[in-house]
């Protein structure tokens, strides 16, 4: 269970740091090289999650979509410096008992 969290983690961390270069790049006009390392590491991103070792790609995706909205709450705060409210926790929070539901249900 800790390598699914940790490929997990590690995917959402490519995608949101690929695609915080690419924003960089397009919208805050820096240099080119920020969106080319920027579609670099989300290429990286795309194959992350091919490392999971649950058979379903549907059900890895989905749950990686719950791990990436806490991901992306927490960039939020400690890189652009919002800091996330209540609604925004207890979306996360959310989100997270959905993924436990997604990969860890006792199914026959």
């Amino acid at each position: 269970m800790a390598i699914a969290v940790l490929l997990f983690i590690v995917a959402g961390l490519a995608e949101i740091g690929g695609g915080y270069l690419v924003w960089l790049w397009l919208r805050e006009s820096r240099p080119l090289w920020y969106g080319l390392a920027g579609a670099l590491i989300l290429v990286a991103y795309g194959i992350i999650p091919t490392l999971q070792k649950f058979p379903s790609f549907g059900r890895v995706y989905a749950a990686y979509g719950g791990v990436f909205i806490v991901l992306a709450v927490l960039w939020g705060w400690l890189v652009d410096k919002k800091t996330p409210d209540l609604y925004d926790w207890t979306g996360a929070a959310i989100c997270v008992i959905g993924v436990s539901v997604i990969l860890w249900a006792p199914r026959h």
